[in-house]
């Protein structure tokens, strides 16, 4: 890197840090921060100006070697402490997150281009999985099993399953840290995290936060690298002996890599990847509710979340005065812009790719036939990654944009005669994450339940994370489950011991 430009990434830098007080530009490992072995670095831009955040350590795998041994040896007595003990480290960290909310919502927006309000309710979310962890920590427990023989006893329990490998999104770069980290402290392990290389500084500010409130060094370890040296640390975070576990939140396709890599070692996997959620409406439902809830449902992270609606099927007889209320809504509630600006309610796509990507299934929806009833196109007067809230109708089967899932502001609504149609449309694509329908029919809403093909299932609800449930897909959306107790216990190993001649 020549000086001049050198020059000019610190004086961006210089500007940019004044108001970003977590922002840290170091890697950590075994409770140091440090630069890549290497001393290579790459930048973090701002995607709403294209302007650099900071420039982080591009590390590699020699790199991610030495923080899975860091992890390693603090397993090694991290494993031994008592619940009572995690639960207080891991209330303490909630403390102090909860303490610097704006400041964590600050760098949020700053690198993922999330408008600060939706920032801060990220911030809230991701809290609370610290604190629900701290609370479950003491409540992983095991069984005590009646024995078939006399003077024998069968005891069950769950032990830490050793070193954990956390490949992390950039869509929700807090909540995802919080949601594997606290669960995996909770149950005794311990980590390196590899966060995505366009939103890192959420992750080094979530593991500053951790060493003030007390996590002990090689607990937690953040590596960071760019896309180049991705696919080297990613090898080295699947194929280590020393590391039991991989988990990995993200696309189906790099899943599916992962899961490759990791089965050479027959090690655990933890994968909540890509949706193709259905927004089912029936003739019975609140259309205005519905709407409402459309919103909350497709526009979140402007449209950049797995668990966003992607087709919304809606009953003929609503389906006229369900698209008009909703373009209505849209005009209304979606406003463009950089995070940081007031009254901004959507802000940038994460990248370039991801704009190719919108623009390339809306485009050749439209060639093939489909009508755009608002928005479709690129909002230039804005910036570059600026994407306008979108509504299709007459998309047909033979568009890509029929069954992929589309990760930006495009709703896609479909007409459906019967219940079983909308079955059937719903079912059709081996993503299983969420899905959400709206009807006042209950024994309609339990035959939905009970038959969709996804892991989560919301009646008349358009948002369904929370820390207490159970989250996760089927099929080709991932294996295991998150927040919940259940998400401490995908950390575990189940031990069965026996007591024998207990009568001696």
């Amino acid at each position: 890197m020549n000086f001049v430009r050198l020059g000019l990434l610190k004086r961006s830098l210089n500007m940019e840090c004044r108001n970003l007080h977590l922002l840290k530009k170091l890697a950590y490992i075994n409770g140091e921060w440090v630069n890549a072995n290497s001393n290579s670095v790459f930048p973090v831009i701002n995607p709403a100006d294209d302007k650099v955040i900071a420039e982080i350590p591009d590390m590699d795998a020699t790199d991610a070697k030495i923080a899975v041994d860091a992890a390693t040896n603090a397993f090694k007595t991290w494993k031994d402490t008592s619940a009572k003990e995690r639960s207080s480290i891991l209330r303490k960290w909630f403390d102090v997150c909860q303490k610097n909310s704006d400041h964590l919502a600050d760098i949020i927006t700053a690198e993922a281009g999330k408008p600060l309000g939706e920032s801060k309710g990220e911030v809230a979310y991701g809290n609370s999985f610290l604190e629900w962890f701290a609370d479950t920590a003491r409540h992983i427990n095991g069984e005590v099993i009646p024995s078939p023989w006399p003077n024998k006893q069968i005891i069950v329990t769950r032990q830490p399953l050793g070193v954990v490998s956390i490949i992390t999104p950039w869509n929700f770069p807090f909540a995802m840290i919080t949601r594997k980290v606290g669960a995996l402290m909770a149950a005794g392990c311990t980590c390196v995290i590899k966060p995505a290389e366009d939103t890192p500084l959420t992750a080094l500010a979530a593991v500053q936060l951790a060493e003030e409130a007390g996590v002990p060094k090689g607990v937690i370890n953040v590596i960071t690298s760019s896309r180049k040296n991705a696919p080297a640390v990613g090898k080295v975070l699947c194929e280590d002996p020393n590391v039991g576990c991989i988990s990995f939140t993200g696309s189906t396709h790099v899943g599916k890599i992962l899961y490759g890599m990791a089965a050479k070692g027959i090690k655990r996997v933890a994968l909540e990847l890509g949706g193709n959620a259905p927004f089912i409406v029936f003739s019975s439902a609140d259309i205005s509710h519905a709407v409402e809830q459309a919103m909350l449902a497709k526009f979140r992270n402007n449209g950049q979340a797995c668990v966003g609606a992607n087709r919304f099927l809606i009953h003929e007889e609503m389906f006229d005065k369900f698209v008009d209320c909703f373009k209505y809504k849209i005009s209304q509630k979606c406003i463009l812009g950089p995070g940081h600006k007031e009254g901004v309610t959507c802000g940038p796509l994460i990248n370039m790719e991801q704009i190719k990507k919108v623009s390339g299934l809306v485009n050749d929806a439209v060639k093939k036939g489909a009508k755009v009833m608002i928005g479709g196109q690129v909002a230039k007067d804005i910036g570059e990654k600026f994407y306008e809230s979108t509504v299709l109708v007459d998309v047909k089967p033979d568009m890509e944009i029929y069954g992929e899932e589309i990760f930006g502001p495009v709703a896609v609504c479909l007409k459906f005669k019967t219940e079983n149609e909308a079955l059937e449309i719903a079912n059709s694509t081996r993503s299983g994450l969420a899905a959400y329908v709206f009807t006042s029919d209950l024994g309609q809403a339990f035959r939905m339940s009970r038959q969709l093909e996804f892991g989560m299932v919301a009646i008349n609800d358009g948002v369904l994370s929370a820390a207490e449930p159970p989250f996760g897909g089927i099929k080709e959306s991932g294996i295991g489950r998150e927040g919940s107790k259940h998400g401490a216990e995908e950390y575990t190993d189940l031990k069965y011991t026996l007591f024998s001649a207990l009568d001696k």
